[in-house]
């Protein structure tokens, strides 16, 4: 039988050499970022996620101390307003207030613990109770999914769950009266993230598409000719993104932006070839000559695709529009 009081100190051991390093290598060269930071926090994003041991927002954003304002818990629930006396409604309401963030993500995960407890409550009532009460702020995302999408198999069930679950959690970020306030002066955005832990890929929620896309493509200031060369499209699930094959006006926007005409952009894939393990989908032909006359990324121009959509349109307008007919 293994010591595990052996592992536990190995566990600590590696803490210790953790923080050693980090005041050995990242404070050292850091030193004005942390003087500033002494005087107080200016973060610009509120990130809410789950908190499972494979997430790390700063890294998957690739972000520093100080830019992020984070809540974690088990399944990146939101209760409503009113429902709980817990943290997440006062932490959401400081990033609001106190420190004017006008940025909000709730990202949920692949493989999602639990999601998968929500899906068997009864399972959990005994052994974990508190966990039991915890997952019962999500019922809204059990009971859409079970009575909507009971022809799934377990693993798209899980998935679709996950999906919907980042939906109900902004829908009650929105009964909050600060967000509430704050989103009808357009002084702030909500976003809908999903990471896939297998890939590292992070999929975005559209309102207009009802889908899941690259998140890039949400940014405003993003370019017309970057929206081009990124963009991912629904399809059936479970949840994919894929490239489409470049149009010739897609070519010219790369050679534009000095990757050289017919030349991939680095990190993508080669025109008509889809990521390893995404789904391979048919697009319909594009007319490009009609396509230039018409403003890019309508829907018009962009190819769609044969099949039901990872998420209905209904059953996502539905789900984001708050209205639970």
């Amino acid at each position: 039988m293994q010591d595990q009081s052996a592992d536990g100190d190995d566990s600590m051991r590696k803490l210790i050499e953790g923080v050693n390093e980090f005041r050995e290598s990242y404070v050292s060269t850091h030193r004005d970022l942390l003087e500033n930071l002494s005087h107080g926090q200016d973060p610009s994003v509120l990130f809410i996620t789950c908190s499972d041991s494979r997430i790390s927002p700063s890294l998957m954003t690739q972000t520093d101390l100080g830019d992020l304002f984070v809540i974690r818990n088990a399944g990146n629930i939101v209760p409503p307003y009113g429902a709980a006396n817990g943290g997440e409604g006062a932490a959401v309401e400081y990033a609001i207030h106190a420190l004017g963030i006008e940025q909000i993500v709730v990202c949920g995960h692949s493989h999602c613990g639990a999601m998968k407890g929500l899906l068997q409550l009864g399972k959990l009532e005994e052994e974990m109770p508190l966990v039991y009460d915890w997952l019962k702020h999500a019922e809204a995302t059990r009971r859409l999914v079970k009575e909507n999408y009971g022809d799934r198999n377990k693993e798209e069930l899980l998935e679709i769950t996950i999906a919907e679950n980042v939906l109900t959690q902004i829908e009650n970020l929105k009964t909050y009266p600060v967000v509430r306030s704050r989103l009808y002066q357009g002084k702030l955005k909500i976003y809908g993230w999903v990471y896939l832990i297998e890939t590292g890929e992070v999929l975005a929620y559209d309102e207009d598409t009802h889908s899941y896309i690259a998140p890039q493509s949400q940014i405003d200031y993003v370019s017309e000719d970057e929206k081009l060369v990124s963009r991912a499209v629904k399809s059936v699930a479970p949840p994919v993104a894929c490239e489409l094959p470049l149009t010739e006006d897609e070519l010219a926007a790369m050679a534009h932006l000095g990757n050289g005409a017919g030349t991939p952009k680095p990190g993508t894939l080669k025109p008509g070839t889809p990521k390893p393990g995404t789904l391979k989908t048919e697009p319909q032909k594009v007319d490009t000559q009609k396509a230039q006359t018409q403003k890019v990324g309508t829907s018009s121009t962009v190819p769609q695709y044969v099949g039901n959509p990872w998420l209905s349109a209904e059953q996502s307008d539905r789900i984001y529009r708050g209205s639970r007919s």
